[in-house]
């Protein structure tokens, strides 16, 4: 397992696709935290010492590019052929889609790491210099990654469905959007108050809002380990649907 999610990472760094996505994220967030001078958005005209808009956008710049991580990672394999050869290797199904997600997962975690020196530049910015709620961001960054972990999962399910990486690419955005955003509006109709508070646990959006300020609740972890373990085992579900 530990060979072929070296051989996935190494796949990416060694394409162009892998540093496009770390490069199409650092620019899109780079532009609205830094360059464009709006006040919502912008850490030095919003006057605060904090990075909450990096993490109120980042998960809608990767809601695009995780899908474009993986709508390959099984998709290619069926249309080339290869995904056979893949899975008689001395390794189980689950193993292998495993070792496709934690890939997924490090080339996410290396699109966030040049942001870290974002963090040195709202501490030297601060006033006082250094005056930043340093284990809020971290709790923060630990939430982008939860959540990261839920769209990754969503991504690697999508691309075992189809031979097509652009649908697969498409399924990928449309079950992350929804996952995202969806619960929350279906919750916003005239159901019971009941009904609403369940539809809006079952969003992303509800779990991460509170993780993305520095609060780690374990529910919202339980919701995040739960989210990438359903999609998981679908993916595993519907590979070994070959063998029937």
């Amino acid at each position: 397992m530990i060979i072929l999610l070296r051989k996935e990472i190494s796949a990416f760094l060694s394409s162009l696709m892998g540093y496009m996505v770390i490069c199409v994220f650092l620019f899109i967030v780079g532009l609205f935290l830094w360059v464009i001078p709006t006040t919502e958005f912008n850490l030095i005209q919003n006057g605060t010492a904090s990075l909450d808009s990096l993490f109120i956008l980042a998960p809608w710049v990767f809601l695009f590019l995780i899908p474009a991580v993986t709508m390959r990672m099984f998709a290619e394999e069926q249309r080339s052929g290869t995904i056979e050869t893949l899975f008689t290797r001395p390794l189980t199904d689950l193993q292998i889609i495993m070792a496709k997600f934690g890939a997924s997962i490090v080339l996410v975690a290396f699109a966030l790491v040049p942001t870290i020196l974002y963090y040195f530049s709202v501490s030297w910015l601060a006033s006082p210099s250094g005056n930043v709620d340093t284990a809020g961001i971290l709790g923060s960054y630990l939430g982008l990654l939860f959540l990261c972990s839920g769209f990754t999962a969503i991504g690697i399910f999508a691309s075992s469905l189809t031979q097509n990486q652009i649908i697969s690419f498409l399924l990928a955005l449309l079950l992350s959007f929804f996952f995202y955003t969806g619960f929350d509006a279906l919750a916003s109709f005239s159901f019971p108050v009941g009904v609403q508070n369940l539809l809006g646990s079952l969003g992303i959006s509800s779990h991460y809002s509170s993780m993305s300020r520095g609060v780690i609740d374990s529910r919202d972890v339980i919701y995040f380990l739960s989210l990438s373990c359903l999609f998981i085992f679908l993916t595993k579900f519907n590979l070994e649907r070959r063998k029937w």
